[in-house]
């Protein structure tokens, strides 16, 4: 009886593991697929040299 037991709780042990496996696995595809499927476009950005208090320019404009 006590095999049994040990059994069917190492049985549900494994289930646990791997759902919890495949739920890390198909997060970490989702943020995969959304970081190469997502293009943000152009947004406003400092095109000059020029310096202003708070304001940014691209490294790299690509618009």
């Amino acid at each position: 009886m006590m095999k049994a037991a040990t059994q069917r709780s190492r049985s549900a042990l494994v289930w646990w593991i791997l759902a919890v496996v495949a739920v890390f696995l198909g997060a970490n595809a989702h943020l995969l697929y959304v970081a190469i499927d997502s293009d943000p476009g152009c947004v406003a950005h400092l095109k000059g040299m020029e310096a202003a208090p708070g304001q940014y320019r691209a490294a790299k404009s690509s618009c």
